[in-house]
């Protein structure tokens, strides 16, 4: 079969050269009348939506049914992927994101947005009093879109995900007679700005203001902005269009299509020209106001916009009309002397093994490099396969004849290619460009193939690209647990048959998809294959699965974790039902007691929490101290008594095995008892102190005869005793108190500590008192203590006694043989030292 050269397509436009390319044939049935639909197509070559016009009345058909729909399809046709019966009311707005995602808006300010192609959906509201004006119209973006109430406000929803409305500046009253907008990434407020056409001139609303353009050639019947942001299309009511940049400061040029008729549709065909459509001509108008036409004898055509063309969608036929890219026109235009048409030329001559092929390949020797590249570039924007084909010979020949060549370009066009190729298949109906599939990128290719459940060929193209595989069996999975027929036992073991030693692979994720279709006990078992915990449990706590979710995070091990299962557990449990949770759970108890005990981190336990633990398991003793630790922290004694009352009460059941506790209650309510006393009648706070604290406090206001009471009553030790009456003293400074202690012959502590504390209070001299009196010292300890005490002379007899040459040359050196102290020094020692100190 003979092939069209691929000029014979092309029209050309001042410089430049535009092409059309026929996608499919016999697209829909011809009993489906396209000019009483509705038509709004997903980006990079994406699905059609058909919605029938309202506003158009309809013959009678046996054959279709009456009830709306949405219908689904690809650009090639065919049935439909999905069709959504519709009975929530006008649609006003019907758009894609650039995900895919199929945005309908219903006149009271209904959002729907179907997430995939299976009829699944979000829904929010447009407020900001959309349901009692009226949404007019809408127009989208990439991931927003921007709706116009009756009443002329403007509601702006910047994200799907998060939808969050905001009204725009609000334009001037007056008829809309078309509207666009600029996506945010275009503008230089980073804000969506809408062009409105209103009287004679145009208006653009942004988040802050309202601005008239100045124009006067309006009204306008459409505006439409090129896919880059920086020109606008104006097509006014006399049949002419304006294209100026985006900013109204120039006007670029002006076409007369010299129709009364206004037209469906005015879209940008790429950055450099526009389309305009009526019912069954289209007309191309290029830079400087050229034009070409095209006529369609099939009916209504519609437009579908895209980034680097447009798609003309009508009943026997897809195109796709684009500017020509400049490899291509490089290589195929008629009479080109590129070095890459020659190449091209080249491979057609071998084919034909004529020896000119050698010629041609010589001619451009200097420039062959150049000239591969051209052509593995123009065999990428090829949609014919025999052309492809014959640019890739052309190219692998140019490089064979290299001696240095990177082929990887090569190499991965040709993987491009056969993507491409199969997704453009009518089968899939992804006609993509080759710009379109880089923009689109080939995760992004893999997701739009998961939403028509296309798994084989999603499998196939990310093994053949090396990509990750673990979503399209996820997304596989959860598809079958939502639609397919088996019991829960059968589709729990395909899938885990199925998914078993794939890496990546989210058990979760299909268990939540089948929790979500009610399919409760299959969700269980598959999330047994989860391995990672911190998945499982989120999912088995939405499912009410608390016990086992309070398991599975044990058996991970990881604390933080399992404090967010009780944590969790905590806020939906009644206290009863959470405490027998736990209760057969150590490490859940242990956790909990601990978190009870850090309390807000700040030392302050829950106190509440642990005693209903303690009660709940019985611990008694445990039960009591957290009572006794209230009653010390208490202020007032008589409610640290109730405290301790309480505390006596738990242990009272037990007398035996709890003779130490209840004792120990016992002194604290003794010792409480008699704080009280203290504060009543020495007028100080005792209340929450300790026994040595009590003690300490009393020896220090002087009532040394109740500081010995407590002591008696608490068989507090004797060395305790002193220690604690040698810190009072110190504390308050009674020195002569202390010095008449010095003069007892013994000390329970020895007198090493009235030694430290009195030096360390400032008391050199009474500290010097306690240095003979210290027993069981070094050898040479004695010198140190006077030469702290600084008693330089009273250390240097000591050195004399103890025959220690070096610490009384030492000390002699520290005072100075001059000074009083080192004669004194000096004459101590001479006779023993006296060598040594010359």
């Amino acid at each position: 079969m003979d092939v069209a050269h691929p000029t014979a397509g092309w029209e050309q436009l001042g410089p430049s050269f535009y092409r059309k390319i026929q996608l499919y044939t016999q697209v829909f049935d011809q009993d489906l009348d396209l000019d009483n639909y509705i038509v709004a197509g997903a980006p990079y070559s994406g699905a059609i939506a058909l919605y029938r016009d309202e506003g158009k009345l309809v013959a009678y058909q046996p054959t279709r049914t009456s009830k709306p729909s949405i219908d689904i399809y690809s650009c090639a046709g065919g049935e439909p992927i999905l069709s959504i019966p519709w009975d929530s009311g006008s649609i006003k707005g019907l758009g894609w994101s650039e995900d895919e995602k199929l945005l309908v808006i219903t006149a009271d300010g209904t959002v729907r947005c179907y997430f995939d192609l299976q009829g699944e959906f979000t829904q929010f509201s447009l407020g900001n009093g959309a349901e009692d004006s009226g949404v007019k119209s809408c127009r989208f973006y990439a991931h927003g879109l921007v709706a116009l109430l009756n009443n002329n406000s403007l509601v702006s929803i910047s994200s799907y995900s998060e939808p969050r409305p905001k009204l725009l500046a609000p334009p001037p009253e007056g008829e809309v007679h078309s509207w666009s907008l600029i996506p945010p990434s275009y503008t230089n407020s980073r804000s969506v700005e809408v062009l409105l056409s209103i009287g004679q001139t145009i208006y653009v609303s942004d988040a802050t203001a309202c601005e008239d353009r100045g124009l006067d050639q309006g009204p306008f019947t459409h505006i439409t902005v090129s896919p880059n942001g920086k020109f606008v299309a104006l097509y006014t009511k006399a049949g002419r269009v304006y294209v100026i940049n985006s900013t109204f400061e120039e006007n670029l040029s002006e076409h007369d299509s010299k129709s009364k008729i206004p037209p469906k549709y005015v879209e940008w065909c790429g950055k450099d020209a526009v389309v305009i459509a009526w019912e069954d001509e289209v007309h191309l108008v290029g830079p400087y106001g050229s034009s070409a036409k095209f006529y369609y004898d099939s009916g209504r055509v519609h437009l579908l916009p895209d980034y680097d063309g447009v798609r003309i969608i009508a009943n026997d036929r897809c195109d796709f009309l684009q500017k020509v890219p400049e490899d291509t026109e490089e290589v195929f235009k008629l009479g080109s002397d590129s070095p890459a048409s020659i190449l091209l030329d080249a491979v057609e001559q071998l084919e034909m093994q004529s020896p000119k092929a050698d010629d041609n390949v010589q001619l451009i020797r200097p420039h062959l490099v150049e000239a591969v590249d051209k052509c593995v570039n123009a065999a990428g924007q090829e949609f014919s396969e025999h052309w492809q084909k014959q640019l890739l010979k052309a190219a692998s020949f140019g490089k064979s004849v290299l001696d240095i060549y990177n082929s990887d370009d090569f190499v991965d066009m040709c993987e491009t290619l056969r993507v491409l190729n199969a997704v453009r298949n009518y089968k899939i109906g992804l006609p993509l460009s080759y710009e379109q599939y880089q923009r689109l990128s080939p995760s992004g290719l893999i997701t739009r193939l998961l939403n028509r459940h296309e798994y084989l060929l999603a499998l196939r193209i990310a093994s053949y690209l090396r990509l990750p595989t673990d979503k399209i069996y996820v997304h596989w999975a959860s598809a079958k647990v939502r639609l397919g027929s088996e019991d829960d036992d059968t589709a729990c073991r395909k899938i885990v048959e199925k998914l078993s030693g794939k890496p990546g692979i989210s058990f979760e994720a299909i268990a939540r998809a089948a929790y979500e279709e009610g399919r409760g006990r299959l969700a269980t078992e598959l999330l047994n294959h989860e391995p990672r915990a911190g998945r499982q449990v989120p999912l088995l706590l939405s499912m009410e699965e608390d016990e086992l979710a309070l398991d599975k995070a044990i058996e991970s091990g990881d604390t933080d974790l399992i404090y967010f299962v009780l944590h969790q557990l905590r806020r939906k449990l009644p206290l009863a039902s959470f405490f027998r949770v736990i209760n057969s759970r150590p490490t859940a108890t242990a956790l909990v007691e601990a978190a009870a005990h850090e309390g807000d981190g700040d030392g302050h336990e829950d106190t509440a929490m642990l005693k209903d633990l303690y009660y709940q398991d019985d611990r008694r003793i445990d039960g009591a101290a957290v009572f006794v630790r209230e009653a010390l922290r208490q202020p007032e004694s008589r409610t640290a008594g109730d405290k301790l009352a309480l505390a006596a009460k738990l242990l009272a059941d037990n007398p035996k095995e709890n003779a130490f506790e209840i004792g120990t209650v016992r002194e604290a309510n003794l010792l409480l008892r008699m704080q009280e006393g203290f504060d009543r009648d020495l007028g100080d706070n005792f209340t929450g102190l300790s026994v040595n604290q009590t003690m300490f406090k009393l020896y220090r206001l002087g009532y040394s005869g109740r500081a010995k009471k407590i002591q008696g009553e608490f068989k507090v030790p004797e060395r305790v005793a002193w220690w604690v009456r040698l810190q009072a003293l110190v504390a308050k400074r009674d020195w002569n108190e202390i010095e008449e202690i010095s003069k007892q012959r013994k000390s329970p502590i020895g007198w090493g500590p009235f030694f430290n504390q009195c030096l360390q209070a400032g008391n050199p001299r009474l500290a010097a008192v306690f240095v003979p009196k210290c027993t069981g010292l070094e050898q040479g300890a004695t010198i140190t203590m006077y030469e702290k005490c600084g008693m330089r002379v009273r250390a240097a007899e000591e050195a004399v006694k103890l025959k220690d040459g070096d610490a009384w040359l030492r000390l002699l050196e520290a005072a100075g043989r001059g000074t009083n102290e080192g004669r004194e020094i000096e004459r101590v020692g001479g006779q023993v030292f006296g060598g040594r100190g010359r």
